[in-house]
């Protein structure tokens, strides 16, 4: 059985069948014409689903040519082969990928050699909570999401473009985590270099059935006939693939220097929990959920699937850095409603100079290369300069969990 993933997204997750920016998108056209026209793209992380979603909003406005980079080669393959197979993308004659990680040298050789670009968007990032799990996985991150993006910056003052687009997450507004928390200081490195580069980011709502979400998870169980495991306490917005597409191209092409956008969204109305998700995908598969109340029960009950019924195991939330429910703006934030129907705009300004964020880099670092350095350790030093940064602790990650 098939399930048409973009119809349950509309009817089940975000209830929207016309895009959340379609007025906005629809308006500024001819300016998105205007400035992405005949120019050269650069797309780095471009094999991820925003990534993806962003190269396919940019297509009907007629790029030069596009380059992709990203180290996942298989998901340069498919994108690739969606493309082309699909309808309604004007491919330009000089499209190529390369799977090639944007920290490598040979990164920093392919961009001068085939620069100069006038656009480059950067998805390229960790962007999962369970990443801060212990000191390796969470210098993996912070490298990925901060040291190499602000490389990347000093590589581009090289070169200046004339858009420059980073992802950023709501879980950077008032992190409680530490994958928020190296979204948080990446906006600082854009805020500090916006008055050398056109630099601008958009925090993000959960993209429905992303590439590893939790969501894509369930379509992965299910074809495995595995259970479904959810927590049944945390509620999340979500945005479908295609709306995380034009809300980037729109912030990259239309925003000024800084400029962080959001999608305007009510708490009430725009939010869904993953349980209950959950329960919707089953019944949306024509299966009746068999409700668990522990994993071990959970997989012992996968023989009832052969009479259409599906284990699935709810439970309270209980692992580190997870709120609730999050936010895309704080109290200290002062965002502008008046420039698009459907968007926020918080205009930043440098809040840290260049030169202190460097020498809490190196700090960071010597952390982190300590010998016997702790998860506690690095959370410390964050909040140095994260006074916002509120960690949740529980002593537990999620990779021990279903």
């Amino acid at each position: 059985m098939l399930i048409d993933l973009p119809g349950f997204i509309a009817a089940q997750v975000t209830g929207r069948h016309t895009s959340l920016f379609h007025e906005d998108f629809e308006e500024h056209q001819p300016e998105l014409l205007r400035r992405l026209q005949g120019k050269g793209v650069l797309v780095i992380g471009g094999a991820g689903t925003i990534g993806t979603a962003f190269i396919k909003a940019l297509m009907p406005f007629q790029p030069a040519r596009v380059l992709v980079v990203d180290h996942n080669e298989n998901g340069l393959t498919e994108l690739v082969r969606d493309l082309r197979s699909g309808t309604g993308y004007e491919m330009p004659k000089h499209f190529l990928t390369y799977a090639i990680d944007f920290g490598e040298p040979l990164f920093e050789k392919l961009f001068l050699h085939e620069g100069p670009f006038e656009v480059i968007a950067h998805f390229a990032a960790h962007k999962h909570v369970r990443s801060e799990k212990d000191p390796y996985s969470i210098e993996a991150m912070i490298n990925n999401n901060v040291f190499k993006t602000k490389r990347l910056l000093e590589l581009a003052s090289k070169k200046r473009p004339e858009h420059f687009f980073c992802v950023s997450t709501d879980k950077a507004a008032d992190p409680s985590n530490i994958m928020g928390a190296s979204k948080k200081l990446m906006e600082h490195v854009i805020a500090a270099y916006a008055g050398i580069l056109p630099v601008k980011s958009a925090r993000f709502a959960n993209v429905a059935f992303s590439n590893g979400s939790l969501l894509a998870g369930f379509v992965e169980r299910w074809m495995k006939q595995q259970p479904l495991s959810a927590p049944s306490d945390i509620k999340r917005y979500f945005v479908s693939p295609e709306e995380s597409g034009q809300l980037c191209l729109l912030c990259c092409a239309l925003g000024q220097p800084g400029d962080l956008f959001f999608p305007v969204m009510d708490a009430k109305t725009d939010t869904k929990s993953f349980s209950d998700i959950a329960l919707y995908f089953l019944h949306h598969l024509g299966f009746t959920p068999e409700i668990c109340t522990s994993e071990s029960e959970a997989r012992s009950k996968t023989n009832l699937i052969k009479n259409r019924k599906w284990p699935v195991y709810f439970f309270k939330s209980d692992t580190s850095g997870e709120k609730t429910i999050e936010t895309f703006f704080t109290g200290r934030e002062h965002p502008d409603f008046s420039q698009f129907k459907t968007i926020g705009v918080i205009p930043t300004k440098s809040e840290v100079p260049l030169l202190r964020l460097e020498a809490f880099f190196n700090e960071l670092t010597a952390v982190m290369q300590t010998a016997g350095a702790k998860k506690s350790d690095i959370v410390n030093v964050l909040s140095s300069i994260l006074p916002e940064f509120q960690h949740i602790e529980k002593g537990k990650h999620l990779d021990e969990r279903m």
